[in-house]
Order: C-alpha cells, then sequence, then structure tokens
C-alpha cells in the first residue's frame, strides 16, 4: 500500500502576522507590505474596509470618509501588486511586466491638493491646512512615493528583500549599510535564530 508522503505542518497564522506594517521605509512599501508571506500562503493585512481606514490613519493619508469604499480597496490591492513587481524587478535585476508599469504611471497622474493658508477667525496668525484626499489621489500619493524611491539611486539602492523563508517584505535598509538581513529582528530576526538553534539541537550528537 502505497504511503503519503508526511507534509510539513503548516505555519500558524497569528495576530502578529496579520497586524499591518509600518516599518517597510516608504510609503509605497508600506502598501506592499500589506501582503504578507509571498513566499508561501499569503496573509491578507488589508481586506476589509475597517483595515483600510486603519491604514490610512498609519500611513498619514488622511481621506474623506466617505473615500473608504471597496473600490478604493480594490484598486489600492491592484496598486500594490504593481508596486511589488516593480521593487522585486529592482531587487532581482529585471524588467517590470509592461502592465504593471503602465497602470502605476496611469494612477500617479492626479495631482495633490494643494495646502494653503487660512485666516483664524480671532486671534493673531495663520494656520496651514489642506483637504483630504479623494481615493484617486491618495493612490497618486503612493505611487508617486515609488516612482521617487526608485528614481533615487540612493534610496532603490538600500532595497533589501526579508531573508526569512516565509517572510520576504521589502523594505528600505537604514544607512544602505547592507548588514540588515530581516525586516524586523523582533519578528523574522528573532524567529530564524530560533529555528537555527533548533537545527543545531536535533543534529546534536
Amino acid at each position: 500500500m502505497d504511503v503519503a508522503p508526511e507534509q510539513s505542518p503548516r505555519p500558524r497564522v497569528t495576530a502578529q502576522l496579520r497586524a499591518l506594517r509600518f516599518d517597510a521605509g516608504s510609503l509605497a512599501l508600506n502598501l506592499v507590505a500589506t501582503l504578507g508571506r509571498r513566499t508561501g500562503v499569503p496573509i491578507e493585512r488589508l481586506g476589509t474596509l475597517d483595515r483600510l481606514r486603519d491604514w490610512c490613519h498609519g500611513v498619514g493619508l488622511r481621506l474623506g470618509d466617505d473615500e473608504i469604499t471597496d473600490r478604493l480597496l480594490a484598486e489600492l490591492h491592484t496598486v500594490r501588486e504593481a508596486a511589488h513587481d516593480v521593487v522585486a524587478a529592482v531587487l532581482h535585476d529585471r524588467v517590470p511586466r509592461p502592465e504593471s508599469v503602465a497602470l502605476l504611471n496611469a494612477r500617479a497622474r492626479p495631482a495633490p491638493p494643494p495646502p494653503r493658508l487660512r485666516m483664524p477667525g480671532s486671534g493673531a496668525g495663520v494656520e496651514a491646512v489642506t483637504r483630504p484626499l479623494s481615493g484617486r489621489e491618495a493612490q497618486a500619493a503612493v505611487v508617486r512615493d515609488l516612482i521617487a524611491l526608485v528614481g533615487d539611486p540612493e534610496r532603490r539602492g538600500a532595497l533589501r528583500e526579508c531573508e526569512a523563508e516565509l517572510c520576504s517584505m521589502v523594505y528600505l535598509d537604514p544607512g544602505g549599510s547592507g548588514r540588515r538581513r530581516w525586516c524586523s529582528m523582533r519578528r523574522c530576526g528573532n524567529s530564524a535564530k530560533a529555528a537555527r538553534r533548533r537545527g543545531r539541537a536535533a543534529t546534536a550528537p
């Protein structure tokens, strides 16, 4: 009788793994990081309107309440995948898909709202105000950040991919030292070191 090969246990998906990431180093990379574990079973971190609202707040994008819609969520998903295609192309020295470049160029077009000064009703001085972004303006802010990143040789050279097998999150290495191997020492770094210790213990005489 044939015996089915033993399968490795599926990694447990914890609340920490589902948490939004705001530590990738740029607005666009923080969007790319909303899909985790791309090399295995992906973890969707931006799957609901509440998560979209939390993400916008976390990255400092101020949108009107009526702009937080299912349509914007779906459009940000397409921007996310196109942005990942571009940064992965930079990291692995390949050409991104033409449709990714075309989509990002189209989404970059809306101009951000200009800030303006407003005279208070009473008292001295002025205050700076900016109206909330529309959904397309928010997308343009993300794409313009990505274009600025890949257009800057120093920042482009600081792009890294987490070496943890199940992570592969793309991030900017602060200072571009090249010594940082994981997206986060607290997350993937400690897990990788613990796995190495377990491996050594298992093979020790």
